[in-house]
C-alpha cells in the first residue's frame, strides 16, 4: 500500500537537493489547491523565490523527473534575473534618473529622450529574461544541477523531458505548448532519443 505523500516530507529532501545558494532564496509552499503541479514566477531581488508545488500531482512524477524540474525552476530563477548587471539594466536605470532630472526641470525634449531611452532599454532587459531562448538556458542549467547530484547529462535530459509531458498530462492539458515542444526537441537531442512524447 502506498501512501500519498506530504509536504512534510518531500519538503526536506528537495531542500537537500538544491545547491546550498539556493536554499537561501527559494522558498518552497505547498499550493493544494492550484491546477499547476509546478508554478513559479520572476521575484524581485530581495524577495523570496517561491516555487509553489501540488504535492497531490507532484506525487504522480517519479523521483528523477521531480528531481529535474526542482533544478530547472531554482535554475530558472538564475536565468531570468531582473536586475542582473548588465548594459541594458545600466542604460535603463541611467534613463531612469535622467528621466527624473528633466522632469524636475520641465525640459520636454529631454523628457522626451531620456523617456524614450528608459523604454527601449527596460523593453531589452524584459526580452532578455523571457522568452524561448531563456527556457532553453534554464534547461541546460538545470542539467549542470542535476550532473553535481550524480545524473549523467543524458539521464537528466531523459528525466526532465519525461517529467514536461508528464506535467502537461497531470495538468489534463491536451498538447504542449510551442515553448514546451521546442524544449523537447533540444532535451532530445541532448537524450538521445528519436521523438517526443506528446501527450494527447
Amino acid at each position: 500500500m502506498t501512501f500519498p505523500m506530504t509536504p512534510e516530507a518531500e519538503i526536506p529532501r528537495l531542500l537537500d537537493l538544491m545547491p546550498a545558494s539556493a536554499r537561501m532564496y527559494c522558498k518552497l509552499v505547498s499550493r493544494p489547491q492550484q491546477s499547476q503541479v509546478l508554478r513559479y514566477q520572476p521575484a524581485l531581488p530581495w524577495g523570496d523565490r517561491r516555487i509553489e508545488i501540488n504535492f497531490r500531482l507532484w506525487q504522480h512524477l517519479d523521483t528523477p523527473e521531480r528531481d529535474l524540474l526542482l533544478l530547472r525552476a531554482v535554475a530558472w530563477f538564475d536565468t531570468t534575473g531582473l536586475l542582473k548587471p548588465g548594459l541594458c539594466q545600466g542604460l535603463t536605470a541611467a534613463g531612469l534618473v535622467g528621466t527624473a532630472l528633466e522632469l524636475m526641470q520641465a525640459d520636454a525634449v529631454g523628457i522626451l529622450v531620456a523617456g524614450a531611452l528608459t523604454t527601449f532599454a527596460g523593453l531589452q532587459v524584459w526580452q532578455n529574461t523571457r522568452g524561448i531562448p531563456v527556457e532553453v538556458a534554464a534547461d541546460r542549467e538545470a542539467l549542470k544541477l542535476a550532473q553535481r547530484r550524480g545524473y549523467s547529462e543524458q539521464e537528466a535530459a531523459k528525466a526532465l523531458l519525461a517529467g514536461i509531458s508528464q506535467v502537461a498530462e497531470l495538468e489534463r492539458r491536451p498538447v504542449l505548448n510551442v515553448t514546451e515542444l521546442i524544449r523537447c526537441q533540444n532535451l532530445r537531442q541532448l537524450a538521445g532519443e528519436s521523438e517526443i512524447k506528446v501527450p494527447v
